[in-house]
């Protein structure tokens, strides 16, 4: 019974089999390989940016984070959620690849920043000349932290505050394909249409070894990300082998796929759970994730009889976890755990 995190599933068999076949001969180094200008092909099809520039690297924190160092210079603020995971899950490394600029945590339930608590701490950052911090992006992710999900409205809404004060938008779409499964909106519409100016989308949560695509949607940013990337140490020299598997995962929708299955088996988990003695749900369950309250000895209960998953605290008291289904999720992996509440 495997709940604690979509990082700990296996690769899907298409990605496996896509490597094999990228091991066979030989493949010019560093992204030169046709592989890799497949992946980026394929990467601006699905999103419909012919323009876009796709780069590749092998953790979603060098994704956020160089991401991040390309939108907002050291002197200045990062605008993200309270517990965003740039902000709570990166050991600083957007602080220390942005060379010092400082991230700000804005309100929402939910794990949803609004439009109206961003607006309120982009005019309270009064700028003060040489002495304080100036405003510099606006991180969002989607999935949230909390499970839920926003939508193509609600990404239009907040991008709209961050322009009126002139700053880049940055997605943390580790999950991103869940999201898209979740709310049925086209990649190009959740992204670039709804004024994302820079996406981390993740692979490795879903169904890959290891991959994540930094796709810019101005490419007037793309050679400063091509050095940032060379000089953190994130261009792989073997790059093919991230080229398969982001080719392998984008190709006849298998990305889709992949989310889909992990978001049933979340779907279900929450129904089973939901009406359960003393069992609430924390949150809305809107994508592959389920946080939920219960009596205080049931984390290890649960744990005692084989469950794997995060106790998660949720709002500073009480006993609560955080589920996460993955791409390899079973119905009867679900069952067992729900059989555990009687």
């Amino acid at each position: 019974m495997q709940f604690a995190s979509d990082n700990t599933s296996g690769a899907a068999p298409e990605i496996l089999a896509a490597l094999a076949a990228a091991n066979e001969g030989h493949a010019p180094s560093y992204g030169a390989d046709p592989l890799t200008q497949r992946a980026a092909a394929l990467v601006r099809e699905v999103f419909e940016a012919p323009e876009a520039a796709v780069h590749l690297v092998a953790t979603g924190t060098a994704a956020n984070a160089l991401s991040l160092a390309i939108c907002c210079p050291p002197w200045a603020t990062v605008y993200c959620h309270a517990r965003a995971h740039v902000l709570e899950d990166e050991c600083g490394a957007p602080e220390f690849f942005t060379a010092g600029a400082r991230l700000v945590p804005v309100g929402g339930d939910n794990g949803r920043m609004t439009p109206a608590a961003l607006r309120a701490a982009l005019e309270s950052a009064q700028p003060n000349g040489v002495h304080g911090m100036a405003r510099g992006a606006v991180s969002l992710s989607n999935v949230t932290e909390s499970g839920t999900v926003y939508s193509v409205a609600d990404l239009a809404a907040l991008t709209a505050e961050a322009r009126r004060f002139g700053l880049p938008v940055h997605m943390d779409g580790a999950r991103l394909a869940n999201a898209l499964v979740a709310t049925g909106a086209s990649a190009a519409d959740m992204t670039w249409r709804a004024g994302i100016d820079v996406l981390s989308l993740g692979g490795t949560k879903n169904g890959c070894l290891g991959v994540e695509a930094v796709v810019i949607f101005d490419p007037a940013r793309s050679w400063e990300f091509e050095l940032r990337r060379k000089r953190a140490g994130h261009l792989v020299s073997k790059h093919r082998f991230l080229g398969a598997q982001m080719a392998a995962w984008l190709e006849d929708g298998l990305w889709l796929r992949l989310a889909a299955r992990a978001n049933r088996a979340a779907r279900r988990l929450a129904a089973g759970l939901s009406g359960r003695d003393g069992v609430t749900l924390a949150s809305p369950a809107e994508a592959n994730m389920v946080f939920v309250r219960w009596p205080e000895g049931t984390n290890d209960r649960l744990h005692a009889a084989g469950a794997h998953f995060y106790p998660w605290e949720l709002d500073g008291h009480g006993e609560g976890a955080r589920l996460v289904a993955g791409w390899n999720t079973r119905d009867d992996e679900v069952d067992r755990f729900l059989s555990l509440f009687g």
